[in-house]
């Protein structure tokens, strides 16, 4: 059996043709989506300002080590992709930054080993 690594994924992109009906809705929900709204989590976080030129989506990944951060990056950008299409909400191209939770090293200031 392969070990499992959890990943945080950041996946950005840019709104690109969006309806009058889109942009309504998106504007009207602009407060839930700010920066208090950013939070990695399976189902994904939201952000987004007025100005509707750019977004990112928050996730956690969990995969196998052995597929490592294309595949999970790969996950996350289906699970937004899946998400503006069923909202119907129009985008560019994505794109994505992967960090590996288990394989990261933390830095704790003041400590000596």
């Amino acid at each position: 059996m392969s070990t499992q690594h959890t990943y945080r994924v950041i996946v950005r992109g840019t709104w690109d043709g969006l309806t009058d009906e889109a942009r309504a809705r998106l504007l009207s929900e602009v407060d839930d989506h700010g920066l208090s709204a950013m939070q990695f989590t399976e189902e994904g976080s939201l952000t987004y300002d007025r100005v509707l030129k750019h977004f990112s989506f928050r996730y956690v990944v969990v995969c196998d080590a052995e597929d490592g951060e294309e595949m999970a990056a790969a996950i996350a950008e289906d699970r937004a992709e899946t998400y503006l299409d069923e909202h119907g909400y129009g985008h560019g191209a994505l794109r994505s930054t992967v960090t590996d939770m288990d394989t990261m090293k933390i830095n704790y200031k003041g400590r000596r080993g």
